[in-house]
């Protein structure tokens, strides 16, 4: 589903993110089904993680081991939305695409997750149920404030390196993302000759995926309730103590990228930042290759604290 445009509805804190129904469930995982069947081009297994806040759905690829690849999507997103990465990179490292716990997809979440701390804890005990002990986590928009969380809750050293693809919580979010947002979902309905034209115009590379628009169209009985990012300070970035990478899209509507990286290099200046030229938000789409070779790159370690 394409990232960051499902519907978000107020939630209070006791809410829990689902389908409206057992039928809307039904007709979204079918179509998922589908999608993946047209989508995956090596194979993936299936299982479910347990959790303190529900049951994960891992989609694994590549060879075994303990030092996989995790895949982390946007909001809106599962891990169809890897599908172009899924087999560069598991021919070199095990890959688990991951349905995130309150994204519309096949992980079934059962308490509220109502803060940064409750998204990293689910995703540090994934990897403890899937036995990771040299992870690295990809995450995108959401899906890369939700890698930082899990970093911050990862007491026993599971989390090995991170690369963040344009992701949420460096800025605050303004009325242009919120407009891009919103077009973005009124284009997706549009025939594909004028969705290009509009993925031109928006710089959403999202809207050249009808694969992935169709099932976001099949996911619109879902009700998502999951904190916004607060805007991560000067600190909590430079206590990231894991080789980084930073992606950002040149044109993204959720931040200016080039402010961003300023920031960031003097907050972080261990982290590798790179802004990608002529991409936007949807940069995981608009640039798989490039996305692939900055995650099999190692990163610079950051340097120790005085």
């Amino acid at each position: 589903m394409p990232d960051d445009v499902v519907r978000t509805v107020p939630r209070p804190p006791s809410e829990v993110s689902a389908f409206t129904s057992d039928r809307a469930r039904r007709r979204f995982l079918a179509a998922a089904e589908r999608t993946a069947a047209r989508l995956w081009t090596v194979p993936v297994a299936a299982s479910d993680v347990s959790t303190s806040l529900g049951t994960v759905r891992v989609h694994t690829a590549g060879p075994a081991g303990d030092d996989p690849v995790v895949l982390l999507a946007g909001a809106g997103g599962n891990a169809l939305s890897w599908y172009p990465h899924l087999a560069a990179l598991a021919a070199h490292r095990p890959v688990l695409a991951v349905d995130p716990l309150g994204e519309p997809g096949a992980s079934l979440a059962t308490a509220p997750i109502p803060d940064g701390d409750a998204v990293g804890r689910w995703v540090v005990e994934v990897l403890a149920g899937v036995g990771a002990r040299r992870a690295h986590l990809v995450g995108s928009s959401f899906g890369g404030w939700t890698a930082l969380m899990a970093q911050r809750q990862d007491t026993e050293g599971r989390i090995a390196a991170l690369t963040l693809v344009d992701p949420a919580g460096f800025a605050p979010l303004d009325r242009r993302f919120l407009r891009w947002v919103v077009l973005g979902g009124l284009a997706a309905l549009l025939p594909a000759a004028l969705r290009r034209r509009a993925a031109r115009r928006l710089v959403n590379g999202t809207l050249l995926e009808g694969e992935l628009l169709r099932l976001g169209i099949a996911g619109r009985g879902f009700r998502r309730r999951l904190p916004g990012p607060p805007v991560l300070s000067d600190a909590e970035l430079a206590a990231v103590r894991v080789p980084t990478h930073l992606l950002l899209g040149e044109r993204s509507a959720l931040h200016d990228s080039h402010r961003v990286a300023e920031r960031v290099r003097r907050a972080a200046p261990g982290w590798s930042v790179e802004v990608v030229p002529g991409t936007g938000h949807a940069l995981p789409l608009e640039a798989p290759e490039l996305v692939v070779d900055r995650v099999l790159s190692p990163a610079t370690t950051p340097p120790d604290p005085d």
